[in-house]
């Protein structure tokens, strides 16, 4: 493996060396320490060197940085196959069609970002060029998440080779009308074109990480062979803040992630100014990269400055490179030459000596235009290192200045990422810049035209020929037509309609019970993904270890300390396990790779997802709607849930809202399933929908959200009848009534309904009981497995009502009949069950766990919240009482019985 932080040979003609006979036998000293003591002695030497350089005052780069220049200088770049001219005219029309959709559609209001594309048209042009494999070869070709504001600039390129139309781009950021074009990569928006969604910055760069490594894990374990596929991940300097977007470079680098490149625009500029003002944020990511055992490679100076780099025979130019802040940078770039001749040069007499040399024409090349991200060489050079260095991920920093090519009102202006239009005249200067043929005459009432060379010119010919050579369009997005999974054996799910007998199990139990069934599946057991943010033993999952093994590309290399035991902690190089350790967000993006792999690799893959409620959608929520952009398919499950029966945990643990912040997915479908023939039931379908027979009118690319509790119960047998799986999928069911519950009520006695989700059905069914032994009331008890699918079900009849279509919602006709008021109970806070209150007929009421959690045992803290059953029983009295059922004294006695 190449060590990422050693100082590349190739960098030393930038590095102007006043003696070189000096230097070497510094050199021969270094190597003949390391034949006579061994190389840990010369390394000794070499740190305790540094160390006394850096203490004595001596101007060095910090151990983890090199100077500020090239990694790979001119001498060292190869040469570019193809044609540079015809790149450069295509470049051209695409920088002029990107700038002309934006400013065409300022005029709606609806903005759009020029800058950026502006800064990175080469980053990407390279990149299509020469690089990035589409899918038409293997079916999965290359990764790419594109950073989101460049996106006008790929659907330039689109324009180009015939995949778009001028109709298209003139409804840019106007999808409502039909063949618009979202804003930013949103694969559900555009599912032909984009993959990944990366506009929720952050996210990208995490997300690309875990695609590399799970098309690692796709090789390993055998299902497909994409050890071709490469990840490419274009981000901008400013979206670095993100905690997400440096959350896993450990990762990568510790698992050899050589199938990953970032590729970061570094324009020194983010939404509001500069990235870091009085720092430099190249160097800082350098450091940071490197110490995390990435390859780094910079590409900051174009070939303008060789001469200079020549004539810095004292190093005085590469020192005060070295020295002036980020932000001054952007000032030289809106100055004139005497200004940089006073202030970069005038700083040291060697430099002042330099400048004497240079014309006003070359210092102003240099300084406002001659950047490494805008030379299709530099950048070729990078893209050829980084795809040929073997043993870590590699990350190119690539500098370019904000709205290159835009002229002087756009170039490293502060306010230029908010800036939506050129003006006519700018548009010129442009079009005579980038030598586009395109007249006076075709600004039609002050309208910048689109520019096209024709659709059998050879600037097309040339693009569609290097996208074949390189196997089809990118990006694109393709559902390879495979045939639906094979439902599994229906043994697996059947056994949970027996319910547990005398056998207390919890629904977590329950839930991964059935998942150990699922994967010993001969069809479909392998595509299971079980992924856990290091939290297996607490779910009950530790027995999957040595059947299914923990993956890990480097095996087990130790002997583990359970060795000798059943369910010992085996890791293996094709392990089927994803264990993430302590991180949500990474398990995450685990998730996303493998629910949307029937897209990306034309292989589908059953991902589920156990973690602590609370700390799946409280934490993560951003990268679920990632994942609902995505389209991708799977199973999320929110263990230990609720907020009072996780006991002793507390308020950081007290899950009492993940099913609101889930409601507001449209992709999310979720459950709060009761008892285990639930839960197999819901899956069981689940499968059916996202990996079988979609019904007509289903939408397949959807995930699910199930909500499952460590409350050890009886498991009930399930209930014979029709319509029970229908009302298991829909949200709800009546579980029994207070006659075939078995207890003792009068034939005209006051009946209620009591709807619960999740464990606190239990609770009502108790308060069933109490209701009729001791207040002669019936009760009948409803199993409300989604709340949320039932409130779902309910907006689609109203909307259907609009449209003059008749239809009547689930849960209407559901509790059609029943007798009595509704009082709804869940574990959650009433913002849950209320979700379905304007569709229900009966009066309406409900309970659950708002406010903060706490420690205590399950039954203090259910009384606390007021959702035990005997505060179920005075709910329901008083609900009776309002109609005049039952004595208003009732309540009063009741409080007083139960001590509320």
């Amino acid at each position: 493996m190449t060590d990422p932080n050693a100082i590349q040979p190739s960098e030393l003609d930038q590095l102007p060396d006043r003696d070189p006979e000096e230097t070497a036998e510094w050199q021969a000293s270094l190597d003949a320490v390391t034949k006579a003591a061994g190389p840990h002695r010369a390394a000794y030497l070499m740190r305790r060197t540094l160390e006394r350089a850096e203490g004595t005052g001596i101007a060095l780069p910090k151990l983890l940085e090199t100077d500020y220049v090239n990694t790979i200088p001119t001498a060292a770049e190869p040469a570019v196959p193809g044609d540079p001219e015809m790149e450069a005219r295509i470049t051209a029309w695409n920088r002029w069609n990107a700038a002309a959709m934006v400013t065409r559609g300022s005029k709606y209001g609806v903005g759009g970002h020029i800058a950026t594309f502006a800064s990175a048209a080469w980053l990407y042009e390279t990149g299509f060029n020469h690089f990035f494999k589409g899918k038409e070869a293997d079916g999965s070709g290359d990764q790419l998440y594109i950073q989101g504001h460049a996106s006008p600039g790929i659907y330039a390129r689109a324009f180009l080779d015939g995949r778009l139309n001028e109709h298209h781009l003139d409804n840019f950021r106007r999808e409502s009308g039909g063949n618009g074009l979202p804003s930013y990569p949103h694969p559900r928006r555009l599912p032909w074109l984009w993959e990944f969604p990366t506009v929720s910055m952050g996210l990208g760069p995490l997300s690309a990480i875990y695609q590399a490594r799970f098309n690692r894990y796709l090789t390993n374990r055998g299902i497909k062979d994409v050890s071709a596929s490469h990840v490419w991940a274009f981000l901008g300097d400013g979206e670095m803040d993100e905690p997400e977007s440096t959350a896993a470079l450990a990762l990568a680098a510790r698992e050899q992630l050589d199938n990953l490149t970032f590729v970061i625009n570094c324009n020194l500029q983010r939404l509001d100014g500069p990235v870091r003002a009085n720092f430099k944020i190249v160097q800082e990511l350098e450091a940071q990269f490197r110490g995390a055992g990435w390859n780094v490679v910079k590409t900051l100076w174009g070939s303008a400055w060789d001469e200079l780099f020549q004539l810095d025979t004292t190093g005085a130019l590469v020192r005060r490179l070295r020295e002036v802040p980020d932000a001054q940078v952007q000032t030289y770039q809106t100055r004139d030459a005497a200004y940089i001749r006073a202030d970069f040069f005038g700083k040291d007499p060697a430099l002042v000596e330099m400048a004497k040399l240079l014309s006003d024409d070359k210092i102003l090349d240099c300084f406002h235009f001659s950047r490494g991200g805008h030379e299709p060489r530099k950048v070729y050079a990078a893209y050829k290192a980084a795809v040929e260095h073997k043993g870590a991920p590699t990350v190119i920093l690539a500098q370019t200045v904000k709205g290159h090519t835009l002229g002087t009102g756009f170039a490293s202006k502060n306010a230029n990422h908010q800036m939506k239009k050129l003006t006519v005249d700018e548009f010129k200067t442009m079009r005579d810049l980038l030598g586009l043929p395109i007249a006076d005459s075709a600004f039609v009432d002050g309208v910048v035209p689109y520019g096209h060379p024709g659709a059998d010119s050879p600037e097309v010919r040339y693009l569609q020929e290097r996208r074949a050579a390189l196997g089809g369009p990118a990006p694109a997005r393709r559902v390879h037509p495979v045939a639906p999974l094979p439902a599994p054996a229906e043994k697996a799910f059947a056994s949970f309609d027996k319910g547990s007998g005398s056998q207390n199990v919890a629904t977590t139990m329950a839930f991964v019970r059935l998942i150990k069934d699922l994967v010993r599946d001969k069809e479909t057991g392998k595509r299971w993904v079980p992924i856990v943010p290091d939290e297996a033993r607490t779910f009950g999952m530790e027995s999957l270890f040595p059947s299914l093994g923990i993956y890990s590309p480097k095996g087990q290399t130790y002997e583990p300390v359970d060795r000798d035991q059943l369910m010992y902690y085996k890791e293996a190089e094709n392990g089927q396990i994803l264990n993430e350790g302590i991180t949500e967000a990474g398990s995450m993006a685990d998730f996303i790779a493998a629910s949307t792999s029937y897209a990306t690799h034309g292989e589908a893959m059953i991902p589920f997802y156990i973690f602590y409620s609370m700390f799946g959608w409280q934490r993560t929520a951003d990268q679920m709607w990632q994942l609902g952009d995505q389209l991708g398919r799977g199973f999320l499950v929110g263990a230990t849930a609720g907020r009072t029966t996780l006991t002793g945990e507390g308020l950081q643990h007290a899950d009492g809202h993940s099913p609101v912040i889930a409601a507001t997915n449209p992709a999310a479908l979720t459950y709060d399933p009761a008892f285990a023939y639930e839960i197999a039931t819901i899956v069981k379908d689940g499968l059916r929908r996202m990996y079988g027979e979609a019904a007509p009118g289903e939408d397949p690319d959807v995930f699910y959200y199930l909500t499952v509790y460590n409350e050890p119960l009886p498991q009930p047998a399930k209930p014979q009848g029709l319509g029970i799986d229908e009302g298991i999928i829909k949200g709800l069911y009546r579980f029994n009534t207070a006659e075939s519950a078995g207890v003792t009520v009068t034939a005209n006695a006051p009946r209620i309904q009591l709807l619960g989700s999740g464990t606190a059905i239990h609770w009502a069914l108790k308060a069933q009981a109490l209701l009729a032994e001791e207040w002669g009331v019936a009760a009948d008890v409803w199993s409300a497995t989604s709340w949320s699918e039932l409130r779902r079900d309910a907006l689609e009849a109203d909307a259907a009502l609009l449209r003059g279509e008749e239809r009547v919602p689930y849960v209407r006709q559901a509790l059609q009949g029943a007798e009595g008021p509704v009082l709804a109970v869940s574990d959650y806070m009433r913002q849950v069950p209320d979700q379905i209150a304007q569709w229900v007929e009966q009066d309406y009421s409900s309970l659950g766990a708002d406010g903060f959690g706490l420690s205590d045992t399950r039954e203090a803290a259910r009384r606390h919240f007021g959702v035990d059953a005997e505060s179920i029983v005075v709910a329901a009295l008083a609900q009776l009482a309002k109609r005049g059922e039952v004595k208003a004294t009732a309540v009063k006695e009741a409080r007083e019985k139960y001590g509320l």
